[in-house]
């Protein structure tokens, strides 16, 4: 399982179990090897309101690393796993990971689990990471729909991240494809 640290302001929207999982309709998403607790588990995430639309942003809590999907519509909150999954694997194509490093990618990814328990640390990357996106959105005049969803988490992993505790700076592509290739 991964472990999907989630704002009130999202995990109100998800239509979640007694467990914390999500109920799909699609049934379970392709990579379900759910034994246990991932050592990809430990994810942030917030709803954003960008442009009147539901934009999930997620990032991971060690490596700062960014996964966005754009646009979602209620409906479609319930399949949060579906998303995240091919979020994450082609951001992770988009900032330049191997075939080595994706296929232990592929073998990390588990089902998400929902809590709130929320680490004020992460949560500043996330919302500096929202503020972020929204800028470029006003400064480009660009639209949300627009926007390629592994374009976009890659422009995020690309830049440097602060974390408490940590002294120096986190490149989240890096340190993340430092990750997987452990």
């Amino acid at each position: 399982m991964i472990r999907l640290h989630c704002t009130k302001k999202l995990l109100v929207k998800l239509p979640c179990d007694a467990d914390g999982r999500l109920k799909s309709r699609r049934g379970v998403p392709p990579a379900a090897g759910d034994v246990g607790e991932s050592p990809l588990s430990g994810w942030h995430a917030n709803l954003l309101l960008l442009q009147r639309r539901q934009c999930v942003l997620f990032v991971h809590d060690a490596t700062r690393f960014p996964v966005f999907v754009p646009a979602l519509k209620k409906e479609e909150l319930a399949e949060l796993d579906w998303f995240f999954q091919d979020g994450f694997m082609n951001t992770l194509l988009k900032v330049g990971a191997d075939d080595r490093q994706m296929k232990a990618a592929e073998k990390l990814l588990a089902l998400l689990v929902c809590d709130n328990d929320c680490n004020r640390s992460v949560q500043g990357t996330l919302n500096r990471m929202g503020q972020d996106l929204d800028l470029m959105l006003a400064y480009e005049r660009a639209s949300v729909m627009d926007l390629s969803p592994y374009k976009t988490g890659a422009w995020l992993a690309e830049r440097p991240c602060t974390a408490k505790g940590v002294r120096n700076c986190i490149w989240p592509a890096r340190a993340m494809l430092e990750l997987l290739g452990s």
